[in-house]
């Protein structure tokens, strides 16, 4: 009796007889991708692919901030973006109502480091809606009101700092030192921030100056509606702020047109490139220091 063909020494199994054809051509071509466009061996590369995926309008201006945003933001740490304790605005537990109302409408804040004695001994947070609740009730003791405050230590980094603000719902933490001492504070918002630039609400009266970001290759990304006035603050650049309000009207005024994508116009030393456009008016520029032109040699002609 012959033996089952499965059995037979030198038999092929049925997957070798009939391969599928499918995984073959798909190990090839995987192979053959990773062979001819290997994925980037270190950070700088990472952020050159970044940079050429925007050239080619794969990814758009925004997008490429956010994720420069993210690397940047796995490197840092607590102490490197913390308002540090000199300029924090805290609320004294033995203040009067009006003076701690004060406080709050002056300085539109949600919520409050508040301390005893000495502004280094912070015991709680209070929220600025509880505050009310004192009004409704003066007899109202305010340490009732006050929340638990978490303390970080300042090299906490940012992306597990970000992961304990989601987790435990908290939106302020104070940071302290090495030796135990009230180092400054932190808020979701300011590591938001490092994400996608500066975070404007409505109570905000300082002077604007998100919309201008430096990138890994030390270009920068401006947005069109960013006011000249910031722009010459930021690049130290004298451009006339009289007509126009934003950087974006200027340089259309320049070019005689609505920018394109692509384009280029030069003010005040820098080369402005349109990177996006929506809706008629420039989204995005690319800056940089536009190079300088050759002086002519002496000796040459004269008028």
């Amino acid at each position: 009796m012959s033996e089952p063909p499965s059995t037979r020494p030198g038999a092929l199994s049925p997957e070798t007889r009939h391969p599928d054809p499918r995984a073959g051509k798909r190990g090839f071509f995987e192979r053959l991708v990773e062979f001819v466009s290997p994925g980037p061996d270190s950070k700088a590369e990472l952020l050159e692919t970044l940079a050429d995926a925007e050239n080619r309008e794969l990814i758009e201006p925004e997008s490429r901030v956010m994720l420069e945003g993210v690397l940047r933001m796995a490197d840092m740490t607590a102490g490197d973006v913390m308002v540090a304790a000199p300029r924090m605005d805290l609320l004294d537990i033995d203040a009067p109502y009006e003076e701690l109302l004060a406080v709050v409408i002056s300085t539109a804040h949600s919520r409050f480091p508040v301390y005893d004695g000495q502004r280094d001994n912070i015991i709680g947070i209070l929220m600025a809606k509880d505050l009310l609740k004192r009004q409704r009730s003066p007899e109202l003791h305010l340490r009732t009101l006050l929340r638990p405050a978490v303390f970080v230590p300042e090299s906490k980094r940012l992306n597990e700092l970000l992961r304990d603000f989601r987790s435990n719902r908290n939106h302020l933490a104070i940071v302290i030192d090495e030796f135990g001492n009230t180092a400054g504070l932190i808020t979701i918002e300011d590591v938001l921030e490092e994400i996608v630039g500066e975070i404007e609400d409505e109570f905000d009266e300082q002077q604007r100056e998100g919309g201008i970001y430096t990138l890994a290759d030390d270009s920068h990304r401006v947005a069109g509606d960013v006011a000249i006035g910031a722009v010459n603050a930021a690049f130290g650049t004298h451009l006339p702020e009289g007509e126009f309000d934003t950087i974006g009207g200027l340089v259309a005024h320049e070019l005689g047109q609505v920018p394109r994508r692509g384009e280029a116009a030069e003010l005040g030393g820098l080369r402005f490139t349109v990177m996006l456009t929506r809706g008629g008016a420039v989204r995005w520029f690319r800056v940089m220091r536009a190079p300088r032109a050759e002086q002519p040699a002496e000796g040459g002609a004269g008028a």
